[in-house]
This record gives C-alpha cells, sequence and structure tokens, in this order.
C-alpha cells in the first residue's frame, strides 16, 4: 500500500494559496502569518475545539485581526467565501502526479490519500482535479480525530485498507508530519522534497527516503519496498 498526502504533493496547494490570500489583502508578504494561524485552528478541529464547518470563517477573521481588521463573523463569511473561490479556480496539479498516480494503478498498488485538512475541503479537490478515481481510501484527520504524525493515524489507514505498516509507504512533502512519522510508525517514510532542501537547509534523519520529484517514485518502491507489492521490473 501507497498513502499520499495531498496538499503540496498532489496539488500545488501553496502557490493557489498564496494567490488566494494575495488577492484577498492586495500584498504578498503575509504567507507565514496565514500558515501559522492555519496550523492552529486545524490543531483546534483535530481535538475538537473548534467545529470544521466553522474553521474557515474564524480563521480568516482572526487573520485579518491580525492585521488590524476587526470584522464579525457574517462578514469573515462573505470574505472566507471569495477567498475560496478564488483558491478553486487556481488549483493545479503538479505535472509529475498523474503518470506516478496512473503507474501505481497499473501495478495494482492500493493507494490512499492521507492528509491533516478537513474533508469537504480535501476530496472537493480531489474530485475536481479528477483524482478521485485512483485512491481505494482518504483518510482526513478531522473525521478521525488524529493527526499525522500520530502513529495512530497511520495505522488506522493500514488497518481500513488490511494491510500492515511494514508494508505500506507513506509519501508527503513535510518531513516531519509525513515522512518522520510514518517512519516511526512502522510504514516506509519518503520525503517529497520538490525544493531540493535536503543535505542543504535540511539534515535528513536516517530511515528517511529522499525524492524531489514523484517520477521516481516507482525506481523507489521496486529498489527499496518490494514489500508493498510492486511487482520487480525485468
Amino acid at each position: 500500500m501507497v498513502c499520499l498526502d495531498i496538499d503540496d504533493t498532489l496539488i500545488d496547494f501553496t502557490s493557489a494559496g498564496r494567490r488566494s490570500l494575495e488577492d484577498l489583502i492586495g500584498r504578498a508578504d503575509m504567507w507565514p502569518l496565514w500558515e501559522r494561524i492555519t496550523d492552529d485552528h486545524v490543531a483546534r478541529v483535530v481535538s475538537g475545539e473548534l467545529p470544521y464547518a466553522d474553521m474557515h470563517t474564524v480563521r480568516t477573521r482572526a487573520f485579518l485581526a491580525e492585521l488590524g481588521v476587526d470584522i464579525d463573523m457574517a462578514v469573515a463569511g462573505e470574505v472566507e467565501a471569495r477567498r475560496k473561490e478564488v483558491l478553486r479556480r487556481s488549483w493545479r496539479l503538479f505535472e509529475d502526479v498523474l503518470p506516478c498516480l496512473e503507474w501505481l494503478a497499473t501495478a495494482g498498488v492500493k493507494l490512499a490519500a492521507v492528509t491533516n485538512a478537513s474533508g469537504e475541503h480535501q476530496r472537493d479537490k480531489l474530485a475536481r482535479l479528477g483524482l478521485s478515481e485512483f485512491f481505494d481510501h482518504v483518510a482526513i484527520a478531522g473525521e478521525m480525530g488524529v493527526a499525522k504524525p500520530d502513529p495512530v493515524m497511520f495505522h488506522k489507514v493500514c488497518c481500513a485498507l488490511g494491510c500492515e505498516p511494514a508494508n505500506a509507504v507513506h509519501v508527503g512533502d513535510k518531513l516531519t508530519t509525513d515522512a518522520v512519522g510514518a517512519r516511526d510508525a512502522g510504514l516506509g517514510g519518503v520525503w517529497l522534497d520538490r525544493r531540493g532542501s535536503a543535505g542543504v537547509d535540511v539534515e535528513v534523519p536516517p530511515g528517511v527516503h529522499v525524492l524531489h520529484t514523484l517520477a521516481d517514485l516507482p525506481e523507489l518502491l521496486v529498489s527499496e519496498y518490494a514489500r508493498v507489492g510492486v511487482p520487480t521490473q525485468r
């Protein structure tokens, strides 16, 4: 079984998010603040403190408050709706995604999408971009009450597809959340380092494989992870 993160692994979410935020506030330098506030609110959803249905509006209101703009929830909802429309129009797949998924499907490998983001939002992305058909299971942190890198998240995915952790691999763009989390849960951990940070800005811990493109995933599975059920190339 192969598990794949969604945002910035399959879908260029950061570029789309930056575009929608710049459209919202008319400036391009607030992405780090947006990411921090988003992470805080996602954690509140996973813990049960904040309903997912309210999260995006509450997050947007909190973000604008940090910029000195105080609005009520009704106005925040309208602002968030406009931002989401720009975001949806901006979603794009990375060019290496479809060839990789098609190869995995042809090889008969079970596939799971594993994400810490919300269910409705992520399923909408997968459907709009034609990815839903590739996945045997979609695991959503907010629906499961646990999030990566907690081993329980990975183990629940394996259980859902009847696979032992040792026979599974998880691939994602976040070194700690995805690759190290998967490794510590007993899966193969693969860091998709699209920016080329490995060995330059970031030290890669033992037991983690690094890819810079999904185009190299089939070769890695065949050479290092035959236990996931990928046939050996001849």
